[in-house]
């Protein structure tokens, strides 16, 4: 049977019978999982035409905090999507952080710390607001025509392989039914069910850690930073503890408890009172909102494309929260998806091309678990050795400056560089190494906006100080004049160096394919082949 609602944040997609119901049909894409990386994904792909059908066994956003930190490159995805704008308006943005070794403060950091981006560092907002104003901008797309489908309690309960499409078994509350995907997409979380009914599984570590989250509603002065402590001085936050402003007076507070605990008597509320009310101060004032026990694993999948499924988000890969890697690096998944799957639908480019989603998402996922994993070693030292070094590193922060860059409470998330894969072109013009082939665009002001908001969702021909051939296959030309359309030199300084002029390939999800100081169209359209799986070189 149908999995019953359970308590919910919002009621986004509410069940209704679907025509499907009566007789199997099939469908481009599926979907399931209606979290963060179904709903972007859904969306990419409806706003480039693709019909979509997302299959979740809820009805929308559970409540609970879960992810709340939401990076610059996510920002940046949101704005291109349609949901920017509400995320910003909603969330808490900050981009200091602060790091106390006991009560003594011993490091801070600036994660944004030059001008010239439309979108911060980091917006802190809990995870069922960032659906809510997903699904807010798929209903808007929905109205103009995309052909996107959401399903609420609709719970897939087996896959099998069919000619040329995958078989989909789904109960709903009015009975089962099933139809039948050209490419099915599993997000539907780090238990993946989709996972387990392929029978894959996970590779890596897991962490024997327990931290409980307390969620507070309360009036504080505190800054909209990132506070971390190792060995706190209030009483029962045990290695460490952390804090963070989200929107609504809400403060998320983590603390390390260690392995051998009682989850059930750590969860009592005169438990965690005693531990908030240690960390704040007697006679502060607040409510408990959320509080959950978590531990966490720094694993993947040994592939995130089986057949016609691929996996995506916390169903293909999951690590530590501590550097907010997990949500960040699935709304960059589905990113890096949703152009591939469209440019195969269209028949652009081969179905091989879905190889280069697992190897280029994969490639991310390791360094995201390479980051996490030193991170909770930092945390969590697991040998003398690795303690001493630990306490050493902060004993000698609070006074020499060369220590600090190795106090690690989590590197925070950044979106991968694919050097050296498949898809990444030539570098003609060895210009400034940020922007080189393979690197996701950065921002610049423009003497008219900002430089991402051009690019628009296809592949793009970039020309600065450069001209631009006629080349079959690119979506968009844009050509900027730095005399003109660069009043701050931060144009020029990201994109050309000491360089007169670049011409730049763009891909869908703004990653540089190939750059020259000039272009001519048949470089320009072996890097396209390139980038489309099509040729082997460029």
């Amino acid at each position: 049977m149908v999995k019953a609602r359970y308590d919910l944040a919002f009621e986004l997609y509410p069940y209704a019978r679907s025509a499907d119901q009566d007789a199997v049909v099939r469908h481009p894409v599926v979907i399931v999982g209606g979290g963060p990386v179904g709903l972007a994904l859904a969306l990419d792909l409806g706003l480039k035409g693709q019909p979509v059908v997302v299959l979740d066994d809820s009805e929308g956003a559970g409540q609970g905090s879960r992810a709340i930190c939401f990076a610059k490159r996510t920002l940046e995805i949101a704005n291109r999507l349609g949901a920017g704008e509400a995320v910003l308006a909603k969330g808490v943005v900050w981009k200091q952080g602060r790091v106390f070794h006991g009560s003594e403060e011993v490091y801070s950091f600036d994660l944004q710390p030059e001008p010239g981006h439309r979108c911060p560092a980091f917006v802190n907002l809990q995870q069922p607001w960032f659906e809510k104003f997903l699904v807010d901008a798929i209903r808007r797309a929905q109205g103009a025509g995309a052909p996107i489908e959401i399903r609420g309690r609709n719970a897939v309960t087996g896959v099998a392989d069919v000619d040329g499409a995958v078989r989909v078994d789904v109960d709903t509350p009015d009975g089962a039914y099933a139809l039948e995907a050209e490419w099915l997409v599993a997000c539907d979380g780090a238990r993946s069910p989709l996972r387990d009914m392929r029978g894959l599984s996970f590779e890596g570590r897991v962490f024997e850690d327990n931290f409980l989250i307390a969620d507070v509603k309360m009036t504080a002065d505190f800054p909209p930073e990132r506070w971390f402590w190792f060995q706190p001085p209030f009483e029962g936050a045990g290695q460490s503890a952390l804090l963070h402003k989200q929107p609504d007076d809400i403060w998320r507070i983590d603390f390390q408890l260690g392995w051998d605990i009682d989850r059930k008597a750590e969860l009592d509320e005169a438990r965690v009172r005693a531990r908030v009310d240690a960390m704040l101060g007697k006679g502060v004032d607040y409510e408990l909102d959320w509080t959950s026990i978590y531990t966490f694993q720094c694993r993947r999948m040994e592939r995130f494309r089986d057949g016609r499924v691929l996996f995506a988000g916390d169903s293909a890969h999951q690590v530590s929260p501590f550097g907010a890697r997990g949500a960040n690096s699935g709304v960059q998944d589905a990113e890096n998806l949703a152009w591939k799957l469209d440019a195969v639908l269209r028949g652009q480019a081969p179905e091989t091309l879905l190889d280069s989603y697992d190897e280029e998402r994969r490639a991310a996922a390791d360094e995201n678990i390479l980051n996490s994993t030193r991170a909770t070693d930092f945390l969590t030292p697991k040998t003398e050795a690795s303690r001493t070094f630990r306490d050493a590193v902060l004993a000698l922060a609070g006074r020499h400056a060369f220590a600090r860059p190795l106090i690690n409470s989590g590197r925070l998330s950044v979106p991968c560089i694919y050097d050296g894969l498949s898809l990444t072109g030539a570098d003609a013009l060895g210009g400034p190494a940020a922007t080189r082939p393979g690197a996701p665009c950065m921002d610049a002001p423009l003497a008219e906006g900002f430089l991402l908001d051009r690019l628009t969702g296809g592949f793009t021909l970039l020309g600065i100080d450069a001209l631009l051939p006629e080349v079959p296959g690119i979506d968009a030309r844009l050509a900027l004049d730095t005399r003109r359309d660069d009043p701050t030199g931060l144009l020029r300084a990201r994109y050309l160096g000491d360089a007169p002029g670049a011409v730049y390939l763009i891909r869908p999800d703004q990653h540089v394919v190939a750059r020259w100081p000039r272009a001519e169209a048949a470089k320009v359209s072996a890097a396209l082949d390139l980038a489309l799986g099509r040729s082997a070189c460029a």
